[in-house]
């Protein structure tokens, strides 16, 4: 391995680390030193002070008032580290990302022919079949084409889409030893990077929900943690649905990524009422309204549950049944590339 190559592989596991920590550049890179000296990845070639030296001449970190900062390009190397990690995992049938079934003015031919209609682009004009059609109606002493001959390529209609994606902090992310947090994180990084470098028009919003609901910026997601918190999942709905109703797109979605019931809601009275015991029937109710409330303004909601405990099952039926949503019961290992699949293809699921 070159030691350029080691050095990439040096700095995507410090993403990770970086994702890990929450965002805190001296426990990632003291966990890295630690690795170092266990699997021996660093050596005379590369030292771990070559490294965070190197780290400091890429412009990934930097120093202010003393203390280790992430840099912008710090945060974009993170998410294209994780776009990376799921897209590896990706089958390689998911390559017609923004294809609908209806056809239209969009840029990607299909095999289809159509008569020409005024807008059509030029340069999908098929000249065979239009020389064909020409000739099948004259001959060759007296050769005419005429509007009516020529055919054109079917082209894709491209749609775009606003999304928002929910992520539980509740305490039960990080409940029994299991690191839940994490790989929701890495999801909306990789797919805050799919969009932004991909399809541009496209908008994606992300809502943390916990005891209440709050918009993060992109910018803040590696620093995001988890908190002693109930699961307000009505909150994070609504705050979810009164985002997409801003958006201008016509295709609006909540990806919700969760592993537990709802167990909190705000009363009338702006008062936080809490159980964490079953499934307390008024705080189910008002969850489902909420869930109902995005049907009605045509907002669908994909809820990928990592855990499977078996009470929740009849919970999450009942909730995507009142949306017209769907539903995965997703392991951790697999959350991302069930989400993106997901995502590349609902053009043609929505229009």
């Amino acid at each position: 391995m070159t030691d350029e190559k080691k050095l990439e592989n040096l700095i995507s596991i410090f993403s990770t680390l970086l994702i890990r920590t929450n965002g805190d550049i001296q426990k990632a890179l003291d966990w890295l030193e630690e690795l170092g000296i266990e699997y021996k990845l660093f050596d005379n070639d590369i030292s771990f002070q070559d490294f965070v030296d190197e780290l400091r001449k890429q412009g990934y970190i930097a120093e202010k008032n003393g203390m280790q900062i992430l840099t912008a390009k710090g945060s974009h190397r993170i998410r294209t580290d994780s776009l990376k990690k799921i897209f590896s995992g990706l089958k390689p049938d998911t390559s017609g990302f923004h294809e609908t079934n209806k056809t239209g003015r969009g840029i990607d031919k299909l095999g289809e022919l159509k008569k020409y209609k005024f807008g059509d682009q030029v340069t999908n004009i098929d000249l065979t079949s239009t020389i064909k059609n020409a000739f099948l109606k004259s001959d060759i002493h007296n050769f005419r084409l005429t509007e009516e001959d020529i055919d054109v390529y079917e082209t894709e209609h491209m749609s775009s889409c606003a999304t928002v994606l929910m992520i539980d902090i509740s305490h039960s992310m990080i409940l029994y030893g299991e690191d839940r947090i994490t790989p929701a994180k890495e999801v909306a990084l990789a797919l805050s990077e799919l969009i932004l470098s991909k399809f541009p028009k496209d908008k994606l919003d992300i809502v943390v929900f916990g005891d209440e609901a709050k918009e993060v910026n992109l910018r803040d997601l590696p620093f995001l943690a988890v908190g002693p918190f109930h699961t307000n999942t009505k909150a994070g709905l609504r705050l979810s649905r009164q985002i997409l109703k801003k958006k201008g797109n016509v295709n609006k979605q909540i990806f919700m990524i969760t592993d537990g019931k709802p167990s909190a809601i705000f009363t009338d009275d702006g008062r936080i009422y809490k159980n964490s015991f079953g499934l307390d029937p008024r705080i189910v109710n008002k969850t489902l309204d909420e869930s109902v409330a995005c049907r009605k303004d045509k907002i669908k909601i994909t809820t990928f549950m990592i855990a499977q405990d078996y009470y929740l099952v009849n919970f999450i039926e009942e909730f995507t049944k009142a949306n017209n949503g769907k539903a995965y019961y997703s392991d951790l290992d697999n959350l991302g590339q069930n989400i993106f699949v997901d995502y590349l293809k609902n053009r043609r699921r929505f229009i």
